[in-house]
């Protein structure tokens, strides 16, 4: 097996998927505005064969993209709560840097069944937007808020659900049956 840093060598872990759940409305929304992002299908998605250049490549993107886009809300940007989009101005939400960081792996030669967008819950409550890149050692995290790549059980978020491996336009539920770590406690003493 291929030893990467920060990659145990152990058997790869993959996000248990279920039955097909609801698409988020904001990738909906987008859909209808570009069909193409939500229209690629994979016959039997296999991993990806994770390579030190594959690795090299996916860090690349994730710090382009994070330094490339500040953060702002869709409220900020668009004047309304959810709104999908690559970001625009330099500016963006989770959901932007997720679908630019997939779209320069895409034009990098990444399968799009490879990339896939997924929505988690936050230590705090709040919903986010992650990419998950299914490869040959495991599943593994893309995200602005954390500049490493993650496996995706090294992170401390629950995972909701995610784009379909088979079909772009489609969800499926996260079976994540992981017991999420508390980060930290406070008193009010």
């Amino acid at each position: 097996m291929l030893a990467l840093p920060g990659i145990a060598q152990a058997s790869p872990i993959f996000m248990p998927t279920g039955e097909l759940s609801a698409q988020p409305v904001g990738h909906y929304e987008l859909c209808q505005r570009v069909p193409e992002e939500c229209s690629q299908i994979t016959a039997n998605p296999v991993p990806l064969t994770l390579t030190r250049e594959l690795w090299t490549t996916l860090i690349d993107v994730n710090n382009a993209v994070n330094a490339m886009v500040a953060p702002l809300t869709d409220m900020e940007i668009w004047g309304i709560e959810e709104w999908w989009s690559y970001p625009v101005d330099g500016v963006g939400d989770c959901e932007d840097y997720v679908l630019e960081k997939r779209r320069m792996l895409i034009e990098k030669g990444v399968p799009a069944g490879n990339l896939l967008i997924t929505v988690v819950r936050q230590p705090n409550g709040d919903g986010h937007a992650v990419l998950t890149v299914h490869t040959s050692l495991g599943d593994f995290v893309l995200d602005n808020l954390e500049p490493r790549i993650l496996e995706w059980t090294d992170t401390e978020y629950e995972y909701l659900k995610r784009q379909s491996a088979g079909n772009s336009g489609m969800w499926v539920s996260i079976e994540d049956g992981r017991s999420v770590a508390v980060g930290s406690v406070s008193s009010n003493r």
